[in-house]
C-alpha cells in the first residue's frame, strides 16, 4: 500500500486542513498520515480561532511518522509560522523523502488570512525550494509574484516570475478568474495548459487541499506529472459533481463519492 503525508493543520468540521487530506488519500486505496501544525475553530463560514502547534511537537511528529512508516509522498499545507516552516524544511532535508507537494495556503476560502507575517519569507525562502510541485491559487500566486492576475497572460507572467526564485513545477489554480477555469503548470520554461470545468456548485471549501492531496496521491502511485494532474482534477471535479450540500456557509465535498 502506498503511503501519503500531509503536514497541515486541523479543520474541525471536516472539510479542509488534515481531514480533506485523508479523507482524499483513503479514497485513493491509500495510507495517510498527518502532522498537525494547528488546531483551526473553522466551520463553512468562516474561521475562527487558530491555536499552532509548538515546532518542536511538529519535529517529533515528522519524527515518528519518518522512522516508522515512510511516506511515498508529503503534502504540506497550512504552515502558519515561520519556526514551524523552518523545522519541516529541515526534517526534509534530514529524511529526504520524495514527491514533495507545497500547498501555499495563505487565505481560506472563506477569506481568513491563515499565514503570519514573519511566515511569508521563510515559506518562500526554506521551504518552497524543497518542493516537486506548489499549487498556488491566484491570490497566493499574486503574493508569490507580486504581479496582478486578471487574464491567462497574467497567470503566465506570475508563473515566470515565482520560476525566479523556484526551479520545480508551479501549478497555478486559475479558479478564480472570472472567464475560466483553467489550469497552469510551468516547468523550466515549458507551459501546459489543463482546461478545468467550472461547476455550478458554491459548496467549495476545502478543493485546495483536496486537490493536492489527490496530485500527491498520484505521484505516489508513480504517475508522471501531468497525468497525475490530469486524474486529480477528474478526482475534485466528480466530487464537486457529487453535490454535497452540508452547512450554512460554503459546504465541503464529497470526497466519498465513489464508494
Amino acid at each position: 500500500m502506498k503511503k501519503v503525508l500531509s503536514i497541515a493543520g486541523s479543520d474541525c468540521s471536516g472539510g479542509a486542513g488534515i481531514q480533506a487530506d485523508l479523507k482524499t488519500i483513503a479514497a485513493h486505496k491509500m495510507y495517510g498520515m498527518s502532522a498537525i501544525t494547528a488546531l483551526t475553530a473553522q466551520n463553512t463560514m468562516g474561521v475562527y480561532g487558530v491555536q499552532e502547534a509548538t515546532s518542536e511537537f511538529v519535529s517529533l511528529q515528522l519524527d515518528c511518522i519518518m522512522q516508522d512508516i515512510f511516506p511515498d509522498s508529503v503534502k504540506i499545507g497550512m504552515v502558519s509560522s515561520a519556526a514551524i516552516i523552518v523545522e519541516i524544511a529541515e526534517k526534509l532535508k534530514q529524511y529526504n523523502p520524495k514527491n514533495i507537494i507545497v500547498d501555499p495556503v495563505m487565505i481560506s476560502t472563506s477569506g481568513s488570512r491563515l499565514l503570519n507575517d514573519d511566515a511569508m519569507d521563510a515559506l518562500i525562502t526554506k521551504l518552497i525550494p524543497l518542493a516537486t510541485l506548489i499549487t498556488p491559487n491566484i491570490p497566493e500566486a499574486e503574493c508569490l509574484s507580486g504581479v496582478s492576475i486578471k487574464t491567462k497572460e497574467d497567470m503566465q507572467k506570475a508563473a515566470e516570475k515565482i520560476a525566479e526564485q523556484y526551479d520545480g513545477y508551479i501549478l497555478l489554480k486559475g479558479g478564480h478568474l472570472e472567464h475560466s477555469a483553467d489550469d497552469l503548470l510551468y516547468h523550466q520554461g515549458e507551459v501546459s495548459w489543463f482546461s478545468g470545468e467550472r461547476i455550478n456548485n458554491p459548496n467549495t471549501h476545502g478543493t485546495g487541499c483536496t486537490l493536492s492531496s489527490a496530485i500527491a496521491c498520484q505521484l505516489a502511485a508513480e504517475h508522471d506529472m501531468k497525468t497525475s494532474i490530469l486524474l486529480a482534477k477528474q478526482y475534485l471535479t466528480d466530487a464537486l459533481k457529487a453535490q454535497l450540500d452540508l452547512g450554512k456557509g460554503s459546504g465541503p465535498l464529497n470526497h466519498c463519492y465513489r464508494n
